[in-house]
């Protein structure tokens, strides 16, 4: 092999690998693990509302594709929005728009409208119902929460967290054009989630948000004011989750799963309020994530099994 042909092969390396480069930070921007987490929030209730029967491919396919991109679009737009705070904070300061793994920022913009408008255009082939619940989704997440709240009131992630169960209720519609009781428990069991997820987090990194000004419920009113909330909202979401075995007809394996991994949650956030620290806070929040992914599996194997 000449010296010619050694260049050329390395060079289409080098391509290679910055193309490769690219491509995952352009996924990385999506935020993939909340990507898949809301999008299994809409694939139990497709599940449900079906009984547990065999749904059509074409409707399977056009409506995880379209949550998915929903998802994934939404984070872009808020990482473009938020880029100035997560180049300051700790957390946040190695995403790939801070860190200028995608420069200019505008990149990114023009990925996120992308991403949800084919999002939109899909959901509108379901139907109109599928296609309101991506549109509100969207415009809480985006304008209600990024653009209006996350930088001006405390209540923040209250304001922004219906967004979370937009997923759930656009599972229930693309199945079944339109929305029951049954699905705005489900819907209400994500919203009544985020907040003890979000601000758990907040809570171990209360410092970075007092040093960006952003008005996260830990770093304006404090440990104990905060836990009491998170703990308020934790109940009222194990309530919820009992409940959803009534009103949903689900069978004895739900009803276990929710027993048993609501005492857990409530429990742990209970001795985090009479033991409050920055390492509890953060065990809980790691806690919390694997919660809903189990308990929406749980309804999904209950249907099953039935």
């Amino acid at each position: 092999m000449n010296a010619s042909e050694t260049d050329k092969r390395e060079k289409k390396a080098g391509l290679a690998q910055r193309w490769w480069y690219t491509l995952a930070s352009y996924v990385a921007v999506t935020k993939p693990p909340s990507v898949l987490l809301l999008v299994f929030t809409a694939l139990a209730p497709m599940v449900i509302a079906t009984g547990g029967q065999p749904i059509s491919l074409r409707l399977f396919l056009v409506a995880i594709v379209a949550i998915t991109l929903g998802c994934a679009g939404a984070n872009t737009l808020t990482c473009y929005i938020d880029r100035d705070i997560d180049a300051l904070m700790e957390r946040t300061r190695k995403r790939p728009i801070p860190a200028k793994r995608i420069y200019p920022p505008e990149k990114a913009l023009y990925w996120g409208l992308l991403l949800t408008l084919l999002s939109l255009i899909l959901a509108w082939t379901i139907n109109f119902l599928s296609f309101v619940c991506i549109a509100l989704g969207l415009l809480d997440n985006v304008v209600v929460y990024s653009l209006l709240t996350k930088r001006r009131s405390p209540l923040n992630v209250i304001w922004g967290g219906f967004s979370g169960g937009l997923p759930a209720l656009f599972g229930w519609a693309a199945v079944n054009n339109e929305i029951s009781f049954t699905a705005l428990l489900i819907a209400a069991l994500v919203v009544l989630w985020i907040p003890n997820h979000i601000w758990n987090l907040a809570i171990f990194y209360s410092d970075d948000y007092k040093e960006v000004k952003v008005p996260m419920l830990p770093a304006v009113f404090g440990l104990t004011r905060t836990l009491r909330c998170i703990i308020a909202t934790v109940l009222l979401m194990y309530l919820a989750s009992i409940g959803l075995y009534f009103v949903g007809g689900f069978g004895w394996l739900y009803l276990c799963v929710a027993l048993a991994f609501g005492f857990l949650i409530s429990v742990g956030n209970i001795y985090l309020f009479f033991r409050p620290s920055h390492r509890n806070a953060w065990l809980m929040f790691k806690l919390s994530s694997p919660y809903l992914f189990v308990l929406f599996a749980g309804m999904m194997a209950d249907v099953w099994l039935r």
